[in-house]
């Protein structure tokens, strides 16, 4: 039972990392023992997550590798040089997403539409695509989508992205068929609200803010490190068994009524 939730050795990529829910589950990871991969679209604030990291778990386990999820290439470089350095890729967190438009789907434009389908569901695909085929290889792996309980409901505000996180719901499912007979795993996380930088725009309208938590039965909305457990769980040996699914972490949320 000690071993349930060890990494040591083992490898995980977290999109999305310098800050956030990605950077709560880089730590929690690399105090698994894991090394971890942290990357995001600027140099500067991946080092400073890295270094951070590295302090607070005693040893080099973080490592910065700036990443676009917007582009393709970028996302080869991020693989290939995880593992040049690393030789495997363990886990893949496909963590990083994107939201630039609040509003009806009426008055979203055709750039903002196609920028969040790509950013949130063809980025995951492209990653997947190129870090798969070593666990598949090896015989081992597991690949975790960071979605939202968004994909489960409908709103008048970021509809679109409700969107793009359904089909990560869909994609996750559809990559555990595909993936189970090579013993890869593929399951996703659906945060509801949480404090961060990302959701500002919701948090930090009191009138939003007072409606999601009057009808969460934990009357509150989440921190970035109360996602992060969910995360060690899904790259470890203690979830052997599972793939295909989804671990809703909101408070209730999505169990109660309003």
């Amino acid at each position: 039972m000690s071993n349930l939730f060890d990494l040591t050795g083992r490898t995980a990529i977290v999109t999305g990392s310098s800050r956030g829910i990605g950077r709560a589950i880089a730590q929690r990871l690399a105090e698994h023992g894991a090394n971890v991969i942290i990357s995001s679209r600027k140099a500067d604030a991946c080092a400073a997550a890295a270094a951070e990291i590295d302090a607070a778990v005693g040893r080099n386990a973080a490592t910065p590798i700036a990443a676009s999820i917007s582009s393709k290439e970028e996302l080869r470089h991020l693989v290939d040089e995880t593992t040049r350095r690393f030789g495997r890729i363990d886990a893949l967190i496909c963590n990083a997403a994107s939201n630039p438009y609040f509003g009806p789907m009426g008055g979203i434009s055709d750039d903002q539409f196609r920028k969040i389908l790509d950013n949130n569901v063809l980025a995951n695909h492209w990653l997947v695509q190129m870090a798969a085929p070593g666990m598949i290889e090896r015989r081992d792996g597991s690949i975790v989508i960071v979605s939202s309980i968004g994909g489960l409901k409908g709103s008048p505000m970021i509809g679109a992205y409700n969107i793009s996180k359904a089909a990560d719901f869909q994609l996750a499912r559809n990559l555990a068929v595909e993936f189970g007979r090579h013993n890869v795993r593929v399951n996703c996380i659906a945060p509801g609200l949480v404090r961060t930088d990302f959701a500002r725009a919701l948090w930090e309208n009191p009138d939003t803010l007072k409606a999601v938590t009057a009808t969460t039965p934990l009357r509150r909305i989440g921190e970035p490190d109360e996602i992060a457990g969910a995360a060690v769980f899904l790259a470890s040996p203690a979830s052997a068994f599972m793939t295909g699914q989804m671990i809703v972490i909101d408070g209730g949320a999505t169990i109660a009524g309003g």
